[in-house]
């Protein structure tokens, strides 16, 4: 099945990776592109300042420029991937949820009742939202959130064992790249020979989206899955793939770093299950370098799609490890997730 898709925000970085992606899936075809007014009417390559390490698609090249309107998107799109500003995003996708399935990278709307909060390989029974939100709201509609980028590398990696053992605690530490905060986002003078401890918001983000990722759907409401997670993140002066340092603490006192391995490499998810093209073989893979993985090596693994995990080892305190991941934060972290969503969406629901 193809499905005709329309992107909003469509010049902004991850805008230009849903074009990128989007025009290399045989599911998705692009029918119209969304920007502000100082863009609407353009030619695309007039209006963007393209940054992806690719050319702009031919089939997009010439298209003209819409605004972020519904009534100014074709009648017959099945999706809407939204990359809106945050400030934005609320009104934009809510008028657009009116008449299509928005799938939605902003944090505005992702923790909202009946508001599915989706990582389709942990939790794609929440998609099960998405008729209550049509019909308490009267829309054709409805609106699909994936988290924050630094959530999905961790959640795919804590998801596995979540269902296995017992938490205790978990404590993360990132290094973020760059390109989470678009293009002008950090200045250079800013990130060079420098490490910023302070992304806004990030670390309340990855607290509390986690949970609800882990959590039991109830209705329209999650309860949120019930340890303590504390979270602590840093920008450095990388370009793609978001680092991590994780470290566990189990109730169980029988885990093994053999088990945690075997864990990680043998979870696969539904989209995995009903192989959908845009879904990596391998959601987690282990790497047994003593230094792997690194941003630069290891965050293209699976397309972009997988999360690399190294470094699995005993901590000091009992029943407790560590370990190191790698996620590609503009595709798995991102537009990645909003398509993967949107293929699971077609496949199961469409």
């Amino acid at each position: 099945m193809v499905n005709n898709v329309c992107v909003l925000g469509a010049t902004g970085m991850v805008g230009q990776r849903f074009i990128q992606l989007l025009s290399q899936i045989p599911d998705f075809n692009i029918v119209n592109i969304a920007a502000s007014e100082r863009s609407a009417g353009k030619r695309y390559e007039d209006a963007v300042n393209w940054h992806q390490t690719t050319p702009i698609p031919e089939e997009v090249r010439d298209m003209k420029i819409v605004n972020t309107d519904p009534n100014e998107v074709a009648d017959d799109v099945d999706f809407v991937f939204a990359s809106l500003p945050a400030g934005l995003a609320e009104p934009v996708e809510a008028a657009f949820a009116e008449k299509f399935i928005v799938a939605s990278n902003a944090s505005v709307n992702r923790m909202k009742e009946n508001i599915p909060l989706v990582i389709p390989e942990v939790n794609p029974e929440h998609l099960e939202m998405m008729e209550l939100q049509k019909d308490i709201n009267g829309w054709d509609g409805c609106i699909v959130t994936n988290p924050n980028c630094s959530t999905i590398a961790l959640t795919l990696t804590l998801k596995p064992l979540f269902d296995k053992y017992n938490f205790k605690r978990v404590g993360v530490t990132t290094m973020q790249a760059v390109s989470g905060a678009g293009y002008n986002g950090v200045p250079s003078m800013g990130i060079l020979d420098n490490v910023i401890p302070y992304i806004g918001s990030e670390e309340e983000k990855m607290q509390s989206e986690t949970l609800h990722l882990l959590g039991e759907r109830d209705g329209g409401v999650v309860q949120k899955a019930n340890f303590p997670l504390s979270a602590s993140c840093n920008r450095v002066g990388v370009i793609d793939g978001h680092t991590e340092s994780v470290s566990i603490e189990f109730e169980d006192d029988d885990v093994t770093v053999e088990d945690i391995q075997e864990t990680l490499s043998e979870f696969r998810g539904l989209p995995q299950e009903e192989n959908l093209s845009f879904a990596p073989e391998q959601p987690v893979i282990v790497r047994k370098e003593e230094d792997r993985p690194q941003p630069r090596m290891d965050r293209d693994a699976g397309h972009g799609m997988s999360v690399s995990v190294g470094r699995i080892r005993p901590d000091v305190f009992d029943n407790s490890f560590k370990y190191t991941l790698v996620g590609h934060n503009t595709i798995r972290g991102a537009a990645g997730a909003s398509i993967l969503n949107a293929q699971l969406i077609s496949k199961l629901y469409l």
